[in-house]
């Protein structure tokens, strides 16, 4: 049987899933981590004429999720940054500066919305481009690993990018019989 590709509003749920469930988002890095260390594995032992072993991957367990946080983290986004009016705009026939000037409010709406609705801190204090060790046992749910990944922990490498994670989630609760697919109402002026 063939499986059904989600809809876009599945896949944004399940987005704001893995970014709000730190549990969930842990296992796909974990899966992920697992079949790229497979393949690193797999790479060296050939360099080194050995047979290839790369280990079955192990299916992600999911769990059903609803898109209403997503739709209305868009309309949060829709409302104070005009982000989807944005995005859909068709910005070919606009100067950079006219751009840059839109690029603004939109910046300046959407750093609202975070800053009102989420609380999130870096995940490594470290700066930018520090030379760093991450021991055996290593949050693999919060570190990426990049580049050619080989053998086991401990890794020293440098930091490319700090990580976000959101410490508090404050989205407003939702009236009963809300349309939460309505991201922004038509406006009509009488």
């Amino acid at each position: 049987m063939a499986s059904r590709n989600p809809s876009f509003f599945r896949r944004i749920g399940l987005a704001f899933s893995v970014l709000f469930g730190a549990e969930l988002a842990g296992r796909l890095v974990r899966l992920r981590d697992e079949a790229a260390a497979a393949d690193a594995e797999a790479e060296a032992s050939a360099e080194v004429g050995a047979e290839e072993a790369a280990a079955p991957a192990r299916p992600a367990i999911v769990h059903e999720t609803t898109p209403e946080a997503a739709l209305q983290l868009l309309g949060l986004l829709q409302r104070d940054a005009r982000f989807i009016d944005f995005v859909q705009e068709d910005i070919g026939a606009y100067s950079d500066a006219d751009i840059g000037a839109a690029a603004r409010v939109v910046h300046e709406g959407c750093r609202k919305v975070l800053d009102e609705h989420f609380a999130i801190a870096p995940v490594r204090s470290e700066a930018e481009g520090s030379r760093l060790t991450l021991p055996e046992g290593f949050d693999a749910a919060a570190v990426r690993l990049t580049g050619k990944v080989v053998g086991k922990p401990p890794f020293t490498g440098t930091l490319g990018h700090r990580g976000w994670r959101v410490t508090d989630t404050r989205l407003p609760a939702l009236a009963e019989g809300h349309d939460a697919s309505v991201i922004a109402q038509a406006e009509v002026e009488l």
